[in-house]
């Protein structure tokens, strides 16, 4: 395991759903992705079973390991504990960041979402190695409830956390055109889903992010 929070700039999510919409299993675009240079990811399948979710969540970790990435995986906690992962990304329904804490350990990566300025002073108090928001465009990956904030909301956030050194991950709707505008505005990652798996050739998408966000 690696627990260390990634400087990346590109934060790789690996969607179960998006994936198979897009003829990729999760494991394959994983590898594809760090083939392209991604060292950070994050594994996220809402409708998988536990058991399954284990499986896949545990091959991401093995081929993660070579390239010294770092895995997370959303919401399950026992998951990511049981795959060897390098921590936990969990949303405003699910277990707060103190109670993943106290299951993963001190050295695990606990990273949560927020959705207003609100949420995110909340998590201020909370035991984070960094600070999600979003969605900043509109996206049709995953359904939050909650509308397109825009990069004003990315400006505002940073006004937040940079004074607490925490790291800000920007996402929804970003793509490849959009990325270099949100970094600009604050954040220190873009997370990515549908864009990565647009062209039908993640490798060479990342390299293209990575280059761009250079």
């Amino acid at each position: 395991m690696i627990g260390h929070w990634s400087s990346s700039r590109l934060y790789v999510i690996c969607d179960a759903d998006a994936c198979a919409g897009a003829g990729w299993s999760v494991v394959d675009f994983a590898r594809a992705c760090l083939d392209g240079g991604a060292t950070l990811l994050q594994v996220r399948a809402k409708e998988l079973p536990g058991g399954l979710f284990l499986d896949v969540a545990a091959a991401v970790v093995d081929v993660a390991r070579e390239a010294r990435a770092l895995v997370i995986v959303n919401d399950r906690a026992d998951v990511a504990a049981a795959a060897g992962a390098g921590g936990v990304h969990v949303g405003q329904e699910d277990l707060p960041p103190l109670a993943v804490r106290r299951l993963v350990g001190p050295s695990s990566v606990v990273g949560v979402s927020t959705h207003s300025d609100a949420q995110l002073r909340s998590a201020l108090d909370q035991p984070i190695q960094y600070a999600a928001v979003g969605p900043v465009f509109g996206s049709t990956t995953k359904e939050t409830g909650y509308e397109a904030r825009g990069l004003e909301a990315v400006r505002e956030a940073a006004s937040i956390t940079v004074p607490r050194q925490l790291p800000l991950v920007a996402i929804g709707g970003i793509t490849l055109a959009r990325a270099a505008s949100v970094i600009a505005a604050g954040a220190q990652s873009v997370a990515v889903i549908s864009d990565l798996l647009s062209t039908g050739r993640p490798a060479e998408r990342v390299r293209a992010f990575l280059s761009a966000l250079s």
